[in-house]
Formats: structure tokens, sequence, C-alpha cells
């Protein structure tokens, strides 16, 4: 293990397999932001840092049996010219899952509410829940992390080690993204588009189709830059109205 600290490769390995997982884990950052805004503030924060720990625990438990994820990329059986495996499954039940959580939550956005009903929402909105969608989505994360980072290290520890660094990181950055979604509700729905796209490129994955993570990030990125020039637009406005 010591031998590991003074190996050029190894270092090589950890810093590229932790900006992957830093990357891959913005997906699992923007849905726990979003569904901890449906609970009262201080059970949220009590809900997303449960979140985050869950992602760490499932990636790292997923990590020592590397030999059973493995598996997960064998082929179950074909259908429509395409061999599925147990990950194909796991990302298309997690993509649909991402598809009508966003759906549902749009459409309340669209329907409106009153003052009441808002209340009424957060107050119906069980901890266990939310926690218990928080569980389905990273574990289908967690997957998606695993497989794709394996090859990318040759020794576990390096593995672990990485994916605690970029849970610290995801822990760190989720608590400002949680509160400014909180703060800006018009954010909500861009972070609701990206779950639409997250939801569509994991079934995509699952039936064959590869969507190159990058563009998704690189848009997702761009729509965010807009809507941080709006914000302060609109709070430039809002200054020069006051006497």
């Amino acid at each position: 293990m010591i031998e590991l600290l003074y190996d050029p490769a190894v270092w090589a390995s950890f810093a590229t397999l932790t900006i992957m997982e830093i990357v891959l884990g913005i997906d699992n950052i923007v849905f726990i932001s979003v569904v901890v805004n449906r609970l009262p503030e201080h059970q949220a924060e009590r809900a997303r840092k449960l979140g985050l720990l869950l992602a760490l625990v499932f990636r790292i438990v997923l990590l020592l049996f590397l030999t059973w994820i493995i598996g997960l990329k064998a082929e179950l059986f074909q259908a429509f010219g395409h061999s599925f495996s147990w990950r194909d499954i796991i990302l298309i039940a997690g993509g649909a899952f991402l598809l009508y959580k966003a759906t549902s939550e749009i459409h309340e956005e669209l329907e409106g509410e009153t003052e009441e009903e808002a209340a009424q929402r957060i107050s119906t909105a069980s901890f266990a829940k939310i926690i218990g969608q928080i569980i389905v989505i990273d574990l289908v994360f967690s997957v998606d992390s695993i497989v794709t980072a394996i090859g990318m290290a040759e020794h576990v520890e390096v593995m672990i080690a990485a994916v605690i660094v970029a849970v610290i990181v995801m822990f760190v950055a989720s608590g400002t993204i949680s509160g400014f979604i909180r703060r800006h509700p018009t954010t909500k729905m861009l972070a609701l588009a990206f779950l639409l796209l997250i939801g569509v490129s994991l079934v995509a994955d699952g039936l064959g189709f590869h969507v190159p993570r990058g563009y998704i990030y690189a848009a997702m990125g761009f729509s965010v830059l807009v809507e941080f020039i709006n914000i302060m637009a609109g709070r430039k406005r809002a200054k020069n109205k006051q006497p």
C-alpha cells in the first residue's frame, strides 16, 4: 500500500479518476438539490447530507464487490438486435425514474400553486419518501460511476480514495447549489430540464445509444451561465428601480 504513494502512474490515475467522479457526481447533486427543496429547510439540510453520505457508502461498497460489478456488464438477454445486461436494465430503470420525477415536478411548477398549497405540499413531503427517492437514484448513479471507473485504475484503494475526494467535493458544492435553487425558484426549472436530459441519456445508454457526457455537461454549463447572467441583470434592474 505504501509503495503506491511513490508511483507517478498511481497519482495520475487517481487525479483522472477523481475528476471523472466529480463530473459524474453533478447528476447526483442536481437531483438531490431538487428533491430536498420539497422538505422544510431544517429537514432539507439533513436529507442532503444523508443523501450524499449514502452516495459515498454505495460507491465504496460497490468497489469492494468489483467482480460482481463486472458481472453486471455480462449479457443477460437479447431483444431488438441488442444484448441487454443488468447494467443496461438499471440504467433504463433509473433514467425512466428521472424522467417521471422531472416531468411530475415540471407539471406542478407549470400548474402553479397558492401559498397555502405550497405549504401543504412541503408539510406532506415525507422525509422517508424523499430519502427513498435519493437512495434509488444514488444506486443508479453509483453503478454507472463505478462501471465507468473500472479500467481507469488498477488498485481498489486508489478508486476508493478518488471516490471519497469526489464525494467531499460534492458535499461542499451541493449546499451551495441547493441553497441557490431555494433562493432562486426560476433555476429549479433549469435543474429539472437537466434531470430530463440526464434521464434521456441514461435510457439511451441502456438501449445501446451512448451519448457522450461531455456534450450534456457542456450544454448544462452554458445554460447555467445564461441563467446566472439573467439573474445578475434582474438584480441590476431591481436596484435601478429603487428610489
